[in-house]
């Protein structure tokens, strides 16, 4: 069951992305882009945005980038799209870089049609003194009513020491469920898993 769950959010995800950038530009009949951008004294802005819409469903995308010329800089891109049947997605993305080294990045994307919907995130950051963290989850749910989540992370040090872990949870249609965590610091390993039927008996995991 943790493997087949595993799957099923691997690949809703996967579809998540690919559906956020894409849907709808192919049929599109309208469409609409505009693009600006300005250098002024070493500061640099820019910005494009694209749209439109047609008999597959609509879409629509924002890039942002900016700069202050002596080592900052942040950048964000989101995206939506919609189906004549009903089918939504959205995505966005931001990032910056300082001068000091410390950098980070934050992103999410969900997508949801008759199948049923899923949905991610993720945040990653490190200071300019070498230390460093990320934290990301993940969830899907089908229209029959399985479903599966996940949850982790970790954080790294400056003077190398580490440490993190995962918690995965997955619901099948029939009511059998798959909790499983898993943690590690400096290369020590922990897992534990368990499985119950639909009564909450433990069962064995497939």
């Amino acid at each position: 069951m943790h493997a087949s769950k595993s799957v099923l959010l691997l690949s809703a995800l996967t579809v998540t992305t690919l559906f956020a950038g894409t849907v709808a530009e192919a049929g599109a009949r309208e469409r609409t882009r505009t693009h600006s951008m300005s250098n002024h004294n070493g500061a640099r802005t820019a910005q494009t945005q694209a749209s439109g819409s047609g008999v597959n469903g609509s879409y629509a995308r924002r890039r942002d980038f900016t700069s202050d010329g002596n080592g900052n800089a942040a950048a964000s891109r989101s995206a939506s799209a919609s189906t004549v049947y009903g089918g939504t997605a959205s995505a966005q993305a931001d990032g910056y870089r300082n001068a000091d080294g410390s950098a980070g990045r934050t992103s999410s994307a969900s997508v949801q049609n008759a199948y049923g919907s899923a949905g991610r995130s993720s945040s990653t950051s490190r200071d300019g003194a070498g230390n460093a963290s990320h934290a990301s989850s993940a969830s899907v749910q089908g229209a029959n009513g399985a479903s599966a989540s996940s949850t982790g992370g970790f954080t790294k040090n400056a003077d190398g020491t580490y440490s993190g872990g995962r918690d995965t949870n997955a619901t099948g249609a029939n009511g059998n469920s798959y909790a499983g965590s898993t943690s590690y610091s400096n290369g020590q390993l922990t897992h534990t898993g368990t499985c119950t039927n639909a009564a909450g008996e433990v069962i064995a995991c497939h």
